[in-house]
């Protein structure tokens, strides 16, 4: 029986290189009888398949985080409105742009504006913001991750500069979204959010946490189907880390192997994705960015925040927030990804389709 399921994850690896789809069944029996041997597998088919689009080019991206003030409530989120032990904080504009004119200095000419959906940020201040990146440094890609907004909201951004806009899908599963947010939020707004991101010409990001509480195989391949069906520009996955002021603060955290395991399967499934190796895997092993690149990821997003701010921003406990993360390290990070075999490049980075 061992061998019989040996070469039926042999036979499915082989399929998803070549084809870069699988059925929903395969994906969870890829997931549930997983071993070691088939992720060294998926690892080497993913790194391949990366190297002839990307060659060994790591790209980044200046993280700001603009914001840790949220009206929503998930259960999973160290910033949630209900923690009332979050110190909050705000940066102005100006605070954001001079973050963004000394990673520019850096070399970095790609800037991600991420927050909570703070009612501060209207689409006039957010357009202003994103208009005055564009017009100082013109050849960078301006991100955003703001959460969920309108369609015209999307739109008027999109017509301010933003190129592209990261929002996780969390769930590919309805059901499963549910147990993971308060009833005001809805799955389906989540996924229509996406669709009008599309629609008015971002490259999109989506994403999902990995082992988050309540999560079945089924429910991870349900993402993989949505990665497959989808086809987003970028898709940003991490082990769930508990926060301990959260309803979810005595959870299991997420397993670094499961994470390294999708992401290669991920890259099968859309090779010229671009894939992040996060801060979450780096936060809970030492070298998990390093393990998340080897598995195929092709992204780092060093922090460009204010010190100050940065232990703030504590979306789960023990965020690494200090040292080789940090944009003013950059070269630290050159120097890991160097050992490993590959090279930072701060250049704008977009998809190669």
């Amino acid at each position: 029986m061992a061998t019989d399921i040996r070469s039926r994850l042999r036979d499915l690896t082989g399929q998803l290189e070549e084809k870069h789809s699988l059925t929903e069944k395969e994906y969870a029996f890829l997931i549930e009888n997983r071993d070691e041997e088939t992720a060294r597998d998926l690892a080497s088919r993913a790194v391949k398949i990366r190297r002839q689009i990307y060659g060994n080019d790591v790209f980044t991206r200046g993280l700001i985080e603009i914001s840790n003030i949220c009206r929503n409530n998930c259960y999973y989120c160290g910033i949630r409105r209900d923690n009332k032990n979050c110190s909050r904080y705000r940066l102005t504009p100006e605070e954001i742009f001079d973050c963004a004119r000394e990673g520019y200095g850096l070399g970095f000419r790609t800037f991600v504006l991420q927050g909570g959906e703070d009612a501060w940020f209207t689409d006039e201040r957010l357009c202003e913001i994103v208009s005055r990146l564009k017009d100082s440094f013109p050849d960078a890609a301006v991100t955003l991750s703001m959460g969920e907004r309108s369609r015209e909201s999307y739109q008027r951004l999109a017509e301010a500069g933003a190129d592209r806009y990261l929002l996780r899908h969390e769930t590919a599963d309805e059901e499963h979204y549910g147990r993971l947010h308060p009833p005001e939020m809805s799955f389906r707004n989540r996924m229509d959010c996406l669709k009008e991101l599309r629609a008015a010409g971002y490259q999109v990001g989506a994403g999902f946490m990995v082992g988050s509480p309540y999560q079945t195989a089924a429910h991870l391949a349900e993402d993989l189907k949505f990665i497959e069906t989808f086809k987003p520009d970028m898709c940003g996955i991490g082990p769930f880390i508990p926060h301990h002021e959260t309803p979810f603060a005595g959870f299991e955290q997420g397993s670094l192997e499961l994470t390294c395991f999708l992401l290669s399967v991920i890259r099968l499934i859309h090779p010229p994705v671009l894939l992040p190796a996060t801060t979450a895997l780096g936060t809970i092993h030492p070298t998990g960015r390093e393990l998340g690149i080897l598995a195929g990821a092709n992204v780092v997003m060093p922090n460009l925040s204010p010190l100050g701010r940065r232990k703030q921003y504590e979306l789960y406990d023990g965020k690494i927030c200090t040292g080789d993360e940090s944009a003013q390290c950059v070269e630290c990070l050159d120097a890991r990804m160097r050992r490993i075999g590959y090279r930072l490049v701060k250049e704008r980075g977009d998809i190669r389709k």
